[in-house]
């Protein structure tokens, strides 16, 4: 246990202590906001640390009274003090190596998720149209809110392609590794001989770029209006209200439609863009790292087949991590915390051992 490293994060911690009480800091409100975030971040480490200080000294005591002791109850008192406080500190130890991982600097952001039905035809778009079901149901659940951005939906009932945002605290650390293609395979509705076929759809879950992370030259953007098409009223469908942004540079478009007015489609628009680059900059950064990205759960390729959903046998399977549940019809209702907590610690263990 690198035990410098945590007097130094203590000694941190306690400085942040005495900086947020500060009249002057207190006054500077993004100062004080940024000071207290970095402050809360600290403490689980100092609380872990401080524990193992505790632990070690009665460690050190039993010690030493197994050294100096000759009453034999006293002695059996002493070992059986010394082996459960070991133990203690092996749980506080694993813990800390834990806490001591380096932290995805997105974690606590929003995310901005794309559907696409992919290779499959009609099929790919109705199970692209479920999972989107899915997700939103599985934000409700979280008391999460959720935004429509834009919506390519077919005559069936089917997407095309769907964005929408989900807010809330750490969303995209529970939903970052839905990233890639996600297969399906079923007997379709419009089947007349019962075969099965095999579907896919692709997710994209991108964390939300605030406006310090990504900066926009008003030269590089194209944007276009036009009207809203699809389901929304006469109002919609008669208003140039839609925009589509073009990024020259990069070639990347978004478009928003979901809103009546064309301002507040084009704050939608810019929050996607915005998001879309940061993610276009940041996989060029996270090629030159391909090696350490392997020793995680999936490296966020879109094409990289990740989930099957297999309704004849009720069973959905993650290949990254071999994990197969029975139970699709409630996690196709929004019930995945349990795959998602079990790719969380996955990749946990995956950093825990690159680490050793």
């Amino acid at each position: 246990m690198n035990t410098d490293k945590l007097k130094s994060i203590k000694e941190k911690y306690d400085a942040l202590s005495e900086q947020i009480v500060r009249p002057e800091i207190i006054a500077d409100n993004k100062e004080w906001t940024r000071l207290v975030k970095e402050h809360s971040s600290l403490e689980p480490i100092v609380g872990a640390y401080e524990s193992y200080c505790k632990i070690q000294t009665d460690i050190d005591g039993a010690k030493e009274m197994l050294h100096s002791e000759t009453d034999p109850e006293l002695l059996e008192m002493a070992k059986e003090e010394l082996e459960e406080k070991k133990a203690a500190l092996q749980k506080v130890e694993d813990n800390l190596k834990i806490l001591l991982l380096p932290t995805d600097p997105n974690d606590e952001k929003n995310v901005i998720i794309e559907i696409r039905g992919g290779a499959g035809g009609e099929e790919a778009n109705l199970f692209a149209a479920e999972l989107v079901r899915m997700y939103k149901m599985w934000a409700a659940m979280h008391r999460f809110k959720v935004e429509d951005v834009d919506s390519n939906e077919t005559e069936l009932g089917g997407i095309k392609e769907a964005v929408f945002q989900i807010s809330g605290e750490s969303v995209y650390r529970l939903l970052k590794f839905e990233s890639g293609a996600h297969r399906v395979q079923r007997v379709p509705e419009t089947e007349t001989q019962g075969r099965i076929h095999t579907s896919t759809a692709t997710v994209a879950v991108l964390p939300e770029a605030e406006d310090v992370v990504v900066e926009i030259n008003e030269k590089d953007l194209k944007i276009d209006t036009y009207r809203s098409g699809g389901a929304g009223g006469q109002h919609v469908n008669k208003t140039d209200s839609a925009v589509r942004m073009t990024h020259l540079p990069t070639g990347i478009v978004v478009q928003c439609q979901d809103e009546r007015s064309q301002i507040k489609n084009r704050e939608k628009a810019m929050r996607v863009l915005k998001s879309k680059l940061y993610d276009y900059y940041q996989s060029q950064v996270d090629q030159e790292y391909s090696a350490n990205r392997k020793s995680q759960v999936g490296t966020g390729d879109r094409s990289e087949r990740i989930r099957t959903y297999n309704f004849p046998q009720g069973r959905v399977t993650d290949h990254r991590i071999n994990m197969t549940l029975y139970s699709i019809g409630t996690f196709m209702d929004g019930n995945i915390d349990e795959m998602l907590e079990a790719l969380r610690l996955a990749d946990q263990t995956a950093k825990l051992n690159a680490e050793a």
